[in-house]
């Protein structure tokens, strides 16, 4: 019976398996290969070594430009989305009336924003005569350049970024509602205040959930496309050329598979290392159930 029961447990497991051979491992290790090629999609890729790095370090300014463009928007939104949910997942942690009604409200932008219909309609609102340059012109202001002014189209495309911080909010909130009660009733017994019990009771016992928060947020950061392409199709002059939107032109664009395999595996290894750093300092302010640290 339990080689039964195995056999029936890969049986069920198998599209998971099968797909994640076909649609992520192998197109993974093709991606490896075809980095170091010459192929434009129509005929047999042409062994060509490192000359892609070569070409991607010393002499393409726009990948340079491109991953400046990328770095910024990750340091950018990551921290700020963090604090953001953080701070509504406080709020919405209270006991209210309708608080379900408002946690569901919050939590539909992370549903919704990733779609190519709120990137259009992200565009109409910011757009010259949109719903915000109204909204400023009604209280005195002059209407802004927001997709002409290479400042503020990033700017824009953050807000888009920010807007959908339900999904961080929610896994906020999860931990906030996990932690012990007595712990700050003892505290408040003490004299703490609130702000004292936050900072000495809740961020040490949420750290766990901050810092995967801290991962997801920052991995899916990078790969961030759709919104940044449909809003500004990475002008102007290249100000929102995100390195996502680099190797899909020139993957698709150019035809160039070879070398935007080269970008995106520049791009993996990025993201590998920043998480690799993430993970050893995690040791010196993530908290887990358990520790014993002087």
């Amino acid at each position: 019976m339990s080689g039964d029961n195995k056999f029936l447990g890969l049986f069920y497991l198998s599209p998971f398996i099968i797909g994640l051979l076909v649609f992520t491992a192998l197109p993974f290790m093709a991606s490896l290969y075809l980095s170091f090629t010459n192929y434009n999609l129509m005929n047999e890729p042409v062994f060509t070594g490192l000359q892609n790095y070569i070409r991607l370090f010393t002499n393409d300014r726009t990948f340079r430009k491109s991953l400046w463009v990328t770095l910024i928007y990750v340091f950018t939104t990551v921290p700020l989305k963090l604090v953001f949910a953080l701070f509504m997942a406080v709020i919405l942690n209270y006991k209210l009336k309708f608080i379900n009604v408002f946690r569901t409200a919050y939590y539909v932008p992370s549903i919704l924003g990733g779609s190519i219909a709120i990137a259009v309609l992200w565009r109409y609102i910011f757009a010259d005569v949109g719903l915000v340059n109204m909204g400023l012109q009604l209280i005195g202001f002059e209407p802004v350049n927001w997709f002409g002014d290479p400042t503020n189209a990033l700017f824009t495309i953050t807000l888009l970024r920010l807007w959908q911080f339900g999904s961080a909010m929610v896994i906020f909130l999860a931990a906030l509602q996990s932690i012990d009660k007595t712990l700050y009733e003892a505290a408040s017994i003490d004299g703490a205040g609130k702000w004292t019990s936050f900072v000495y009771i809740t961020l040490p016992l949420i750290t766990p959930v901050i810092f995967f928060n801290l991962i997801m947020q920052m991995v899916q950061a990078f790969q961030e496309f759709n919104g940044p392409y449909i809003i500004t199709q990475g002008g102007p002059l290249k100000s929102t050329y995100l390195l996502p939107i680099y190797i899909y032109d020139e993957a698709f664009k150019r035809f160039d598979m070879g070398y935007a395999s080269a970008i995106a595996w520049v791009l993996f290894i990025i993201i590998m290392a920043l998480t690799l750093i993430a993970f050893w300092s995690s040791r010196h302010w993530v908290y887990y159930a358990g520790d014993k640290r002087s």
